[in-house]
């Protein structure tokens, strides 16, 4: 089973990416750490923010409130500036912003037929455990779920790692190198990495191993991470939601 744990993060992150977006637009003075909402009344509308007008700050979404003498409904709530820029940012495509802040994860338990996949994302950064250096003779192995379920396919799959290992610890008794030995070692072998992505390119992954048609061990991933960022960022990933019974993370058109 895949393990995901969160090694490391840009602090502020969402402040970070806020004071870069707006050097574009030189709009420092916009910013502030109160809460901004979006309410409504009949046909009208209103962004308010709470920096001028403090009993509103408690107030959530869903909300039935006073302002101005009038009763109005909390259509919006953003815990800051920060939080509503940053949407502005991706629902205008300005995405590259969004490459100031990082986050650093540690994933164990997943397969070499996992990994190869995930270092295919190009602008991210990997360390994964060396099949040169790291001895082999008793690693531990993935079983897809449709293997597992089938009695007969499981006890050939059972056999052939038990044969692959076997054969990798016959070639280190005669002296051949890891490196080499490592030619018998199949795509199951379980392997540790260590990934490194700027926000913007943990949307991309997010968006495309999370799809249905992905391998169900990087979509396990993909729900894994997702669900930690959600939590950190939670503005960055505003429009992703995760589907935990059919593993999935499903990115909702702005």
């Amino acid at each position: 089973m895949i393990k995901v744990e969160l090694i490391g993060f840009t602090p502020d992150a969402e402040k970070i990416i806020e004071e870069a977006g707006r050097t574009a637009y030189l709009s420092f003075d916009k910013k502030s750490d109160y809460p901004i909402f979006r309410i409504a009344r009949e046909n009208e509308e209103k962004l308010v923010y709470s920096e001028k007008y403090p009993k509103l700050r408690n107030s959530k979404e869903g909300d039935l409130i006073e302002f101005e003498g009038k009763k109005w409904k909390v259509k919006k709530r953003w815990e800051n500036t920060a939080a509503k820029f940053i949407e502005m940012l991706i629902r205008s495509g300005h995405h590259s912003v969004l490459e100031h802040s990082f986050a650093t994860f540690k994933v164990k338990g997943g397969s070499r037929a996992f990994t190869h996949q995930l270092v295919r994302h190009r602008l991210a950064a990997f360390t994964q455990q060396s099949q040169r250096y790291v001895n082999e003779e008793n690693f531990n192995f993935v079983i897809p779920l449709s293997i597992e379920k089938n009695q007969e396919a499981l006890k050939i799959f059972k056999e052939f790692m038990e044969y692959a290992k076997e054969t990798y610890s016959k070639l280190r008794s005669l002296k051949i190198k890891k490196e080499d030995s490592r030619f018998v070692l199949p795509n199951a072998v379980e392997s540790e990495i260590v990934i490194s992505a700027n926000l913007r390119e943990w949307r991309h992954i997010l968006e495309l191993r999370g799809h249905p048609t992905a391998q169900w061990e990087i979509r396990n991933f993909a729900v894994e991470v997702a669900k930690i960022l959600k939590e950190l960022f939670p503005a960055v990933f505003y429009d992703f939601s995760i589907d935990e019974e059919k593993k999935l993370v499903i990115k909702r058109e702005n």
